[in-house]
């Protein structure tokens, strides 16, 4: 898919703008900086979904590969070539089959002058779900963020080694610590890909700090789960701040600034495997 212009709505300052495409996209990466995380905080982490007009985060397939657009993966692109690493749950690792991942070559060099690894990294949330073995046991498996009760633990350090696993919880993964295990490896810019289960936790225990979503312009209908998937409300809601709306072909792509509550008595959401 040929990448296509994109028409900046907002900010109103800016609006009417339009993004051609850039070898290095360095327009467009400007909207999309990736800040370092504030005091306080082990990581800023950025969370980046696709929903249809009618909430849906995955078409009749169960993957999002299907309502998402050339303009959503523009921006996909330059997310990816700002973080750290990665972040997602096991289900998603299965369902959109994860391998290990790269930065597109024309943004590479943004990324070497930010004094930023030339590999981007992949962490999967599983406290106890099977992971594809073509991502396992390939030359740059993930890191496993995982729980102490797991079954197979020691079989999983043998097989993508002692360094990439990592325990953030005793029967549950815990957000706060997950975060924090992955800033002591220097990775303090996380980019959450979900799933819906996984968001869902994230943002009730208040790590997520940002959203970035695309809204297709379709309607599938269907029991597909909403960009958070969650039984439980969030309550108080979360508030929003738009930082940017852009548009291409009907396809909608807005950052939103998370400002959220407190939630230290929010209880585990864990994601299923």
């Amino acid at each position: 898919m040929p990448a296509p212009t994109l028409d900046v709505l907002l900010p109103l300052a800016r609006a009417g703008e339009r993004l051609a495409p850039e070898p290095d996209e360095r327009t467009l990466s400007a909207l999309y900086a990736h800040p370092l995380p504030e005091a306080g905080r082990a990581a800023y982490v950025r969370a980046n979904m696709v929903t249809t007009l009618d909430g849906a985060a995955t078409g009749a397939d169960h993957v999002s590969g299907s309502i998402n657009s050339a303009a959503d993966h523009r921006a996909f692109e330059v997310q990816r070539s700002w973080a750290d690493v990665v972040l997602v749950g096991a289900g998603t690792a299965r369902a959109e089959r994860y391998r290990a991942l790269t930065v597109a070559p024309g943004l590479a060099a943004a990324r070497s002058a930010r004094g930023q690894a030339p590999h981007l990294e992949l962490a999967v949330v599983s406290a106890s779900g099977a992971l594809p073995a073509g991502l396992l046991s390939g030359p740059r498996p993930p890191l496993v963020l995982t729980v102490a009760d797991r079954a197979g633990l020691d079989r999983l350090r043998e097989i993508v080694g002692p360094d990439r696993v990592i325990v953030a919880g005793t029967s549950t993964v815990e957000p706060a610590r997950a975060l924090a295990a992955l800033a002591g490896r220097g990775l303090v810019r996380v980019l959450a890909e979900g799933g819906p289960h996984l968001l869902a936790e994230l943002v009730a225990h208040d790590v997520v700090d940002e959203l970035c979503l695309t809204t297709s312009p379709l309607l599938v209908g269907g029991p597909a789960p909403r960009v958070l998937a969650s039984e439980g409300w969030l309550a108080p809601p979360v508030d929003a701040t738009p930082a940017h709306l852009l548009h291409a072909g009907g396809s909608l792509l807005g950052r939103w600034l998370l400002r959220t509550p407190g939630s230290a008595d929010t209880p585990d959401l864990e994601p299923p495997d």
